[in-house]
């Protein structure tokens, strides 16, 4: 079986139902989320069983609903077949309750760093909010899909810095704090990058 079909050589791909510029909104949307996806599989990749095994769960259903993301995007059909539902959503949330409860307390915004893991999945984190970006530019320009996915990147961005907290606290590793950031989380927060 080859893997190129040549189809694309003049700029264009094939969405679900219809055929479109690869420059498209919609395509830099699913195409931004294969990023993601694939910055996930790099960290799981540095990540022990024996100490994540939790994480690596997580992280192995993430991309599975990543693809569903991206294949809802790519579905233009009249009567699509969508496969997300809120269900990961309030997955990703309990999650991030869970997690943000076990590192140390932060007055202050960290820097993307620590281990390598947790490095990767800051990279991850930043590319998924860009990849919301892109689904909220499709909403205002009247695109139609499933708006789960906009959620659902949105919790996704902050269960992957909950994460990357947890995997440096496990492997001993301080954050590194934004040394001129005042004092953002009142009381000693857990952390939490944002609550947008």
């Amino acid at each position: 079986m080859k893997i190129y079909t040549k189809t694309g050589d003049k700029g264009q791909t094939s969405l679900i139902g219809a055929r479109t510029d690869k420059d498209a909104p919609r395509v830099e949307a699913y195409g931004t989320i294969d990023e993601v996806n694939s910055f996930i599989g790099k960290a799981m990749t540095e990540l022990a069983p024996e100490t994540y095994a939790d994480l690596l769960e997580d992280l192995e259903a993430i991309q599975n609903e990543l693809f569903d993301c991206g294949g809802d995007l790519a579905d233009v059909r009249k009567e699509p077949n969508f496969k997300m539902t809120e269900e990961p959503v309030e997955v990703l949330e309990k999650r991030i309750d869970e997690l943000m409860e076990e590192p140390p307390l932060l007055e202050r915004f960290i820097l993307p760093g620590g281990s390598p893991a947790a490095a990767t999945l800051h990279i991850a984190r930043t590319i998924t909010r860009r990849a919301e970006r892109q689904t909220v530019t499709l909403m205002k320009s009247g695109e139609e899909f499933p708006l789960v996915v906009q959620r659902y990147l949105n919790r996704l961005s902050d269960y992957l810095f909950a994460a990357s907290r947890v995997v440096n606290s496990r492997a001993g590793v301080p954050d590194n704090e934004y040394v001129r950031s005042a004092k953002v989380f009142k009381g000693g927060g857990r952390g939490k990058k944002s609550a947008e």
